[in-house]
């Protein structure tokens, strides 16, 4: 199966071969429509994939703003050694940052680290939790990325690409794949934090994939999603008959325009009508024991990260494909707010204890092998320091870490290593496209063959430059 646009991206030709009145044409626009009766009918239907998957479904856990390493996973005894000092001039050569000046210093964490589990991975007393999940997943130790600012970043390992309008990771899954809830999104963002993470809605848009894809915010507190409720004195019976007159039209519409995007109005409406239902049922947290509250650190009635990863669990039990989490802010440069001490622990509190829970409760309930969960943000941090109100630390696209756990990977593993002041990667380098390639190959699709036409060529989402499994990090 190359999945190079299907049944949604040649419904679009429909009405071009309607007006054709040559054999020919006719031919084709039957073999059309057979061929789109059942698939197009549902954007999400269950599809196959390329390959047996190791994974059903997938929960993203964004750690926007780019955490850093060196006071979360990377103890460097020899940075500590040489605080203070300059770097050697040979590797600035060649290197962009964000915000340095060329006069910084290098900085050594003040963290206290331990090795934990069989696998002796790294943690700084800010993570205790993450302590307790060390020999369940892969320690990604050497990532690489192409970008140094916030918002390219995030597109880039949201969508492959540094500026919007390419389809997102989550867009591509369900595309892909289609979803087996059918009562939920497909694809669902949860958000929590001060703000919400840079370039926005862009890094869950479905871009030239059909809307039908793209990823669905909902609310942290009160109904998931705004106007989900009828008005008073609106019942269900004249609900319904004003969905099926709509819908009447649409389809009329449809069958003139063969606009795919009709098709997603289409389905936008019955899928509302039917979270009426289930989204209320989803964000009611009653029903979870307080053990299981406690485990997260979720407090019933308060919107936190902690209740989003809770939500994410419940949102993949139900069916939901992808599920994408982000919690701002890591952007830790010095200054209120942004500085290594209390701003730094703050969001470890937030994230630390939710995280490992997440992960705790899908093994305890026989989820974990076969979802996929990845933590992890834009970038890292730099080994130097950056002078502002207070000492931080500037963007750094080198040697950062990030995680993974679920069906198909190794269980405490650590993959990679950095250099003695955590500069660069020695061994084991992931770059983004690496990551890309290996999550679609957990889903059992290729990321070569997975594609899409769009202006002439077959997008995808590694792209034109090399991407490679990571085949050592796989069980």
């Amino acid at each position: 199966m190359a999945m190079s646009g299907g049944g949604l991206n040649e419904q679009s030709r429909r009405y071009f071969l309607s007006q054709c009145r040559m054999g020919l044409g006719a031919l084709a626009l039957s073999q059309l429509l057979g061929r789109d009766a059942v698939a197009g009918t549902n954007p999400l239907a269950m599809r196959e994939p390329h390959a047996s998957g190791k994974i059903k479904q997938v929960i993203f856990l964004f750690m926007a703003g780019g955490p850093s390493q060196l006071e979360l996973f990377s103890d460097k005894p020899v940075l500590r050694e040489m605080h203070g000092q300059a770097p050697p001039k040979s590797l600035l050569e060649g290197k962009r940052f964000a915000f340095l000046k060329g006069n910084e210093k290098l900085l050594g964490s003040k963290q206290k680290f331990a090795r934990h589990g069989e696998c002796g991975m790294e943690f700084s007393d800010l993570v205790p939790y993450h302590a307790q999940i060390a020999d369940k997943a892969v320690w990604l130790r050497a990532m690489s990325t192409d970008v140094f600012n916030h918002g390219p970043a995030k597109l880039f390992l949201n969508t492959g690409f540094q500026v919007p309008g390419r389809a997102s990771l989550g867009s591509w899954v369900t595309y892909a794949l289609g979803s087996p809830s059918e009562n939920l999104p497909g694809f669902v963002v949860l958000q929590s934090g001060p703000r919400g993470p840079r370039a926005g809605s862009t890094l869950w848009s479905s871009g030239y994939l059909p809307t039908s894809y793209q990823g669905v915010p909902f609310r942290n507190q009160g109904d998931p999603i705004l106007a989900l409720r009828n008005p008073p004195g609106y019942d269900a019976p004249a609900q319904r008959e004003f969905f099926d007159a709509v819908r009447a039209l649409n389809e009329q519409h449809l069958g003139k325009m063969a606009d795919p995007e009709i098709e997603t109005r289409i389905n936008a409406y019955e899928m509302a009508s039917r979270m009426q239902f289930s989204a209320p049922e989803l964000t009611d947290l009653r029903e979870e024991t307080a053990e299981t509250m406690r485990l997260y650190g979720a407090e019933p009635g308060k919107p936190s990260f902690a209740t989003n990863c809770l939500l994410a669990r419940r949102l993949v039990e139900r069916g939901v494909r992808f599920v994408q989490l982000y919690h701002t802010d890591w952007d830790h440069h010095g200054g209120k707010g942004a500085d290594l001490e209390d701003s730094l622990v703050q969001l470890c509190r937030e994230t630390d204890q939710a995280s490992a829970g997440l992960i705790l409760d899908l093994e305890r309930r026989g989820l974990l092998d076969e979802t996929l969960v990845i933590w992890g943000g834009e970038f890292g941090r730099t080994p130097l320091g950056e002078e502002r109100a207070t000492i931080g630390r500037d963007h750094h696209v080198d040697g950062y870490t990030m995680w993974m756990a679920g069906g198909g990977l190794k269980r405490g593993y650590v993959h990679g290593e950095t250099d003695d002041i955590g500069f660069g990667a020695t061994e084991g380098k992931v770059q983004v496209r690496d990551l890309h390639a290996t999550i679609l190959h957990l889903l059992g699709l290729d990321h070569e063959r997975l594609t899409y036409k769009f202006q002439g060529l077959d997008a995808r989402l590694t792209g034109v430059e090399p991407a490679h499994v990571v085949g050592e990090i796989l069980a």
